[in-house]
């Protein structure tokens, strides 16, 4: 019986946004071209960090590894959010609705951790300057690379497959414009204990843990920077490291507020404020933020363009 009501569930009909036809088709090209800022901006990235032999070190092969991060995000929400805002029926199917929570839960959790890599990768070269050529090698940011790719794919993929085994036996609307495992989780009517385990632990791991570790990074950068003796040196070296902990303010505020607010407290109107910014806005501003103060990105993305 369970089987058979599961199977009367063969698509989702995702809320959206507005229903006023207006606001759909501003909504409709305000995310196409964010869509688009997304594409180009991190594309641009990893082609002048690629091309660009004086750009092969450890932080911006980790910033390539962001760029292929916020492009799978964007790519895992916009497209079908593009086609909700002008089609009649906002319908994702099934299966189409399980890989778009695996693609972005994926995506998620392995920017928290290479946002951990990143800022131990500002830490050594602050706080260690002495031994971070030698320490901060190729195979040392390729193994925490591997352990970000390692780590973040079976865990998505264990999150995703516990929604495999829920019975879903309607109601079928998604009170959001993608499919996330919480609003998912709302609509089965089967126990759902397990998952709520998994997604707490999932959270805290990633969205706790790795923020601590961040923040313990930067307090001995600070510490280091307020040792410098002048003003310009104290405003150079913190300069090097500004955009990533910019980055990594922005996203952990929309991450953590989504995903540890408390269930009493669920908004999904909120939550799909929070949604768009850590969806959308946060990989169209990341390639922004790491090159208006990069000179040598800024002259790589140049020469990458004139080529």
């Amino acid at each position: 019986m369970a089987m058979n009501n599961q199977m009367l569930v063969t698509e989702f009909i995702l809320q959206g946004f507005s229903e006023t036809p207006q606001l759909q088709v501003l909504l409709f090209f305000l995310f196409f071209t964010v869509y688009t800022m997304v594409i180009c901006g991190n594309s641009l990235i990893m082609a002048a960090i690629s091309f660009s032999p004086g750009l092969h070190t450890s932080m911006y092969f980790f910033l390539v590894n962001l760029a292929i991060f916020d492009v799978f995000c964007a790519c895992a929400v916009l497209p079908k959010l593009l086609e909700i805002l002008v089609a009649e029926k906002k319908i994702i199917s099934y299966d189409g609705c399980i890989i778009q929570m695996y693609l972005l839960t994926w995506s998620i959790a392995a920017e928290l951790l290479l946002f951990t890599a990143m800022a131990y990768d500002h830490y050594m070269a602050i706080c260690q300057p002495l031994h971070y050529g030698s320490i901060m090698g190729p195979q040392v940011c390729a193994a925490l690379a591997g352990a970000v790719w390692g780590i973040s794919i079976p865990d998505a993929g264990v999150n995703t497959g516990l929604v495999l085994q829920l019975t879903f036996c309607g109601p079928n609307v998604i009170d959001h414009f993608f499919c996330e495992i919480l609003p998912v989780l709302l609509l089965s009517c089967s126990s759902t204990c397990l998952n709520d385990i998994m997604t707490i632990m999932a959270d805290n791991f990633y969205a706790v843990l790795n923020f601590l570790l961040t923040m313990v990074s930067y307090g001995f950068i600070i510490s280091t920077i307020l040792k410098i003796c002048t003003a310009k040196g104290k405003w150079q070296t913190f300069s090097t490291c500004s955009s990533h902990l910019t980055v990594v303010t922005m996203y952990y505020t929309t991450v953590i507020y989504t995903y540890l607010t408390p269930g009493s407290s669920y908004s999904p109107e909120t939550r799909k404020v929070m949604a768009v910014l850590y969806s959308t806005v946060s990989p169209t501003l990341n390639p922004l933020i790491y090159t208006l103060r990069n000179k040598d990105v800024k002259t790589a993305l140049h020469k990458s363009l004139h080529c």
